[in-house]
């Protein structure tokens, strides 16, 4: 009779912990990944607050209200005084520099797919077998592979960017036939969002009720 009673008391402590526990954890992964890409950003920050003058790095991140201003400035000054074409000769100008073209095109068009909604460079969300068969990665499928260059003629193959985890601008690029891709009920920027959190941020749609 008095193991019973200890036996019903534990298992109310044992289950109110795991409630508490259920509570916290998602609190807690969530302050975990908006507290890592703050520190990433403020890494890379770090330059422009070594710049500020002494009366504004009393400011708490006052580099990230900087840059802030500075976005805005600079697609205002654009917008009104339409300054596109001068983009374009600065582009043009950077694309005959050899190391620094690569780099700033791979990295604008990538920008471009994520948050230019008409922009199809990334045309869907699709799984592949990757990097072995058996698992599969989530991956971008960005356009087909012409038959020229073809791993194999008789076949369609498609060109599938998987990005890495957490930091999406690394990856690898594989040509995978038609028939093995699977498309997933995903947009673009929900699959991100998977993919920088290592999985723990998926879309609430999915969630179970």
């Amino acid at each position: 009779m008095q193991h019973g009673w200890l036996r019903r008391f534990f298992d109310g402590i044992k289950s109110i912990f795991f409630n508490g526990l259920l509570i916290i954890l998602p609190i807690t992964f969530t302050i975990a990944v908006f507290a890592f890409f703050f520190r990433l950003l403020k890494s890379w920050l770090a330059p422009l607050y070594r710049l500020e003058p002494l009366y504004l790095q009393a400011i708490p991140h006052s580099e990230f209200i900087l840059v802030l201003i500075l976005i805005l400035l600079t697609g205002a000054i654009f917008r009104l005084f339409f300054l596109q074409r001068f983009l374009h000769m600065i582009e043009r100008i950077a694309s005959k520099i050899p190391l620094f073209s690569p780099v700033y095109s791979g990295i604008k068009q990538l920008v471009q797919a994520f948050t230019v909604p008409d922009k199809l460079t990334f045309q869907k969300v699709v799984f592949v077998e990757f990097p072995r068969s058996g698992l599969y990665s989530v991956g971008f499928l960005t356009s087909e592979v012409p038959s020229a260059i073809s791993p194999q003629q008789d076949k369609r193959y498609f060109k599938v960017f998987i990005p890495t985890t957490p930091n999406p601008t690394t990856g690898f690029l594989v040509a995978v036939p038609e028939n093995e891709i699977i498309s997933i009920d995903l947009t673009r920027q929900e699959a991100m969002s998977l993919i920088i959190s290592g999985g723990i941020i998926q879309p609430e749609r999915f969630s179970k009720k």
